[in-house]
């Protein structure tokens, strides 16, 4: 396949030498798609990240998009859906079984990862920077989580990583939706480091010019950090003068007293979030709100395997998946039908199923290939 064509670009060293160095460098090469991962490249990058961490010669991977307007959109829902209309659910289920096999991955290298999150990242191209060491964000970053929007619900591990974002931040964004913008990803603690987009290609050269014999986890750490305060620090966005309300309309169990939260703050922020959430799937939120404070106590490890079988549900069983993204990606009506209608309308039984084990030979497999960084206290990192 020409190289044009290659779904994820991916080499050791500069572009423009023939001698391999000691970063492997993957690139997301699907522009006209905003990046958005399918099945071949979740193996691609599982393979390659699976040669890279065992390499002594690897010690650093970094990964960027192509096209300059996206890191990774996410996953393609739209191809899962046509899957599943066409009655081929093993399809569908078979791209979310490999994204999140990649996602355990990223979580465990011991090499230190360094994700380029210069423009839109949302859904899975969070599962495939947020669980490695470092992100870089910059002004053009669009960072969110949407799939309440689809009738989907936040995956990729997010049932991981937002319970551990500061406060009611992450139940806040699960639910939403809401697009954090560049310093703001990095207020959010969803991003490691902030640099100005036209400084990445000199942050890259950076790591291709230090010395091997020097390229320790902690160096590597201590030189992002060093090249970040050299540059022009960007104004605080804001966002987190808005925790103590995030918080207090948040901190609930139940979407019925979050919404009366909001109803009792009525102030133009809670109003607007209030819209937002009217216009997503009920059955979605009811979920979301579950699955996130289930994940707030389990490893990456088992927030996978409690997500893929609530995907499971979305492909085989009741959701409104196939009408979210009916609605607003395929005939882009904009008018889904959601199914319940109200909060009142979701019942225990439809929450409980998203949630049940499968039988054992469905359930998600993971490869124990080291330890959990983000959950380990003994990482290298």
């Amino acid at each position: 396949m020409p190289v044009g064509e290659q779904e994820v670009l991916f080499r050791t060293g500069r572009q423009d030498e023939t001698l391999p160095g000691s970063v492997g460098v993957a690139i997301l090469n699907r522009p006209k798609a905003l990046n958005a991962l399918n099945e071949p490249m979740c193996k691609t990058l599982h393979r390659l990240y699976d040669d890279w961490d065992a390499s002594p010669d690897v010690h650093a991977i970094l990964v960027k998009g192509a096209g300059g307007k996206a890191f990774c959109a996410g996953g393609d829902v739209k191809g899962m859906v046509q899957y599943i209309l066409a009655g081929q659910h093993d399809k569908a289920i078979s791209f979310f079984r490999e994204e999140y096999r990649l996602n355990h991955r990223l979580g465990t290298l011991q090499t230190p990862h360094i994700a380029l999150i210069d423009g839109i990242v949302m859904g899975g191209g969070a599962g495939i920077s947020v669980h490695g060491a470092y992100r870089v964000a910059t002004e053009r970053t669009v960072f969110a989580m949407p799939e309440c929007g689809i009738g989907l619900f936040p995956d990729v591990g997010a049932s991981y990583f937002l319970p551990r974002l500061p406060g009611q931040l992450g139940t806040y964004l699960g639910l939403t939706g809401r697009r954090l913008k560049g310093i703001e990803v990095k207020e959010a603690q969803l991003a490691t480091h902030y640099v100005a987009s036209e400084r990445l290609p000199a942050l890259e050269e950076m790591l291709h010019a230090m010395d091997p014999q020097s390229q320790s986890p902690e160096q590597i750490r201590r030189s992002l950090q060093t090249f970040e305060d050299e540059g022009e620090p960007p104004e605080p966005s804001g966002l987190l003068d808005q925790m103590p309300a995030i918080n207090e309309c948040f901190d609930f169990d139940s979407l019925q007293e979050i919404y009366a939260a909001l109803e009792r703050r009525d102030d133009a922020w809670s109003r607007e979030t209030l819209d937002t959430l009217h216009k997503s799937s009920k059955l979605s939120q009811v979920v979301v709100l579950l699955e996130l404070r289930e994940g707030a106590g389990k490893s990456l490890a088992e927030c996978l395997r409690m997500e893929f079988r609530m995907v499971h549900q979305c492909v085989t069983g009741k959701s409104d998946f196939i009408e979210g993204v009916r609605a607003l990606l395929i005939d882009k009506t904009g008018k889904p039908q959601w199914d319940p209608s109200s909060i009142e309308q979701v019942t225990k039984e439809m929450v409980d199923r998203f949630f049940e084990p499968l039988p054992p030979g469905e359930e998600l497999h993971l490869e124990q290939q080291g330890v959990e960084r983000l959950n380990a206290a003994n990482s290298k990192l």
